[in-house]
């Protein structure tokens, strides 16, 4: 800026000045012309005077240097001249000087020489007898006066230029310093020109218009990062190219990444070529979705493309762990397969005997084998229903009445409803510890005592043995249920919790049970919030223990 207004006043001087000398030598010039013209008149007055009084002797002792003086008669015949030979000279009566004076009296005419650096200046008067005398005299042209003056001139102009230059400079470097000075995060507390005033008001709006978008900016900033750093699903932004610009914690953990990976490739990431093909098909057509295995887990992404107006500038991935629902939809599969499977065996059993009894083709000693089987494959389907029935309650998380359950009573009781079962398995059944009360859902408390010490009954040797404690440790009630049965071998034991699962089928089945005893004790567990612990050693026995 300082530069800009340097040369303008430099150039501002330098036009001011120019312009300045030449007005004052035109009107040098023509303040000197018209005192020429003055003085050829006054001294044509003179030779006038003199001509009319001594006539051509008169005109021949004039000695004219700077001028000339020619008499001419009234039809333009020239009669002296000063300066030639009036015989050789032609006829006058044209001149525009003679026409005005034979008209007018007197006459005036200004023309140029032959080179363009001398003009010559005209004065004409009519004398009494009706002839003509002319002064003439040499003028030199304002482009002679100006080359005349050419080095003064430009001495001059230099001088001015210089001049003005040094004061240019100092006078740019006034103006600019308070400019260099201002304050432009307080523009309202400069003390500066008051010409500015309009433009710092309308930079402390701007600054002011700013400030409020960058807070507004900053606060959606703000929540996005909270949103997205909570969010239990991988977030992973990609700009235009395809380089990283954010990942929230989840997708740090997914991709094992951290937050170098901002502005690199994605494909250098997560190097997956179904990845890479899924990114490169969301920014073709605008949406993708892959499921993939990471990390041990199943994943669906979905990827979306971001674009403002025709130009795409970003792209968002979204990964959902979907391997719950992977693994609730497959248990859904397999628990109803398994549901018809076990409701298609009492049934067949029953229509089975049944179609026997209706057609008459069963012994009257063999009937009452038949309906027993029928009432014992019936009564086996009522508890498979019933059981269902009881999962499907805990599935759906229905609340269900609490009250103070004592769960010494309950395991005593169940003792005694097994003990006749577990004479005939010569086991023996002994329940200890002490009266632990807390609050509970006392059906499901039943069903988990029940189910496991059923179990223990079911799945033990003969002469084994079932003990059942219930105790308080660290203000917990523990439930144990320990047996010297059969076990249960190190690969099935994380399963033996599931839906229908059965180590030995063969066994189960020769059991009566319907492999849904121990998913119910589970579920029911987990209602209470309870933790179950098994540890068992094949033909050593189990042991089942419930913190509650």
């Amino acid at each position: 800026m300082t530069s800009r207004i340097f040369r303008s006043i430099v150039t501002v001087a330098a036009v001011i000045l120019c312009c300045s000398l030449l007005i004052v030598m035109g009107v040098l010039y023509g303040y000197a012309s018209d005192v020429q013209t003055t003085q050829l008149k006054d001294e044509l007055s003179i030779a006038a005077a003199g001509t009319e009084q001594g006539g051509l002797d008169f005109l021949k002792t004039v000695e004219a240097k700077r001028f000339r003086l020619t008499w001419i008669q009234s039809d333009g015949t020239v009669i002296f001249d000063t300066h030639a030979e009036s015989a050789q000279m032609e006829n006058h009566l044209q001149r525009e000087e003679i026409r005005q004076a034979l008209q007018y009296g007197t006459g005036s005419a200004v023309r140029q020489s032959d080179t363009l650096l001398e003009k010559r200046m005209y004065e004409a008067k009519r004398l009494s007898d009706g002839s003509v005398l002319r002064i003439s005299a040499s003028q030199q042209t304002l482009l002679v006066l100006v080359v005349g003056m050419l080095h003064p001139v430009c001495v001059v102009v230099l001088l001015a230029i210089v001049l003005s230059a040094v004061l240019a400079r100092r006078v740019s470097k006034k103006i600019v310093e308070p400019l260099n000075h201002l304050d432009l995060e307080h523009p309202l507390e400069n003390d500066t020109y008051e010409e500015l005033s309009p433009l710092l008001g309308r930079i402390h709006q701007q600054h002011e218009k700013i400030e409020n978008q960058l807070q507004t900016l900053q606060r959606k900033t703000d929540e996005f990062n909270q949103i997205t750093f909570h969010m239990q699903e991988g977030l992973v932004l990609l700009d235009g190219s395809g380089a990283v610009l954010s990942l929230n914690p989840a997708a740090e953990k997914l991709f094992g990444a951290d937050e170098t990976s901002v502005g690199r490739p994605f494909c250098a990431v997560d190097r997956k070529p179904d990845m890479t093909a899924a990114v490169d098909a969301a920014l073709r057509q605008g949406h993708s979705e892959l499921k993939a295995q990471r990390q041990g887990r199943t994943y669906q992404f979905l990827l979306s493309r971001i674009s403002s107006g025709d130009d795409v500038i970003g792209l968002m991935i979204l990964a959902l762990d979907i391997t719950d629902v992977q693994n609730a939809e497959q248990s859904r599969r397999e628990f109803t397969a398994n549901v018809s499977h076990e409701l298609k065996t009492p049934l067949q059993s029953i229509i089975g005997s049944a179609e026997l009894l209706e057609n008459g083709l069963v012994k009257p000693e063999d009937t009452q084998r038949f309906i027993s089987n029928i009432h014992r494959e019936a009564s086996r389907l009522v508890l498979l229903i019933e059981d269902v029935i009881r999962l499907s309650h805990l599935d759906e998380g229905v609340e269900m009445p609490k009250e103070d359950v004592d769960i010494l009573d309950i395991a005593e009781e169940i003792a005694d409803s097994l003990r006749l079962a577990a004479e005939e398995k010569k086991v023996t059944i002994q329940v200890s510890g002490e009266h632990c009360t807390f609050p509970g859902v006392r059906g499901l408390v039943f069903e988990i005592v029940q189910n496991l010490c059923s179990n223990a009954v079911k799945y033990n040797v003969k002469g084994g043995r079932v003990d059942v404690t219930v105790a308080k440790k660290g203000g917990h009630v523990v439930l144990t249920v320990a047996d010297t049965g059969i076990g249960i071998p190190p690969e099935h034991q994380s399963r033996v919790f599931e839906r229908f699962y059965r180590v030995d089928k063969s066994h189960s089945k020769a059991s009566g049970g319907t492999g849904l005893g121990l998913s119910i004790v589970k579920h029911a567990a987990q209602y209470h919030n309870a933790d179950i612990r098994l540890q068992s050693t094949p033909g050593k026995g189990t042991t089942v223990t419930v913190t509650f």
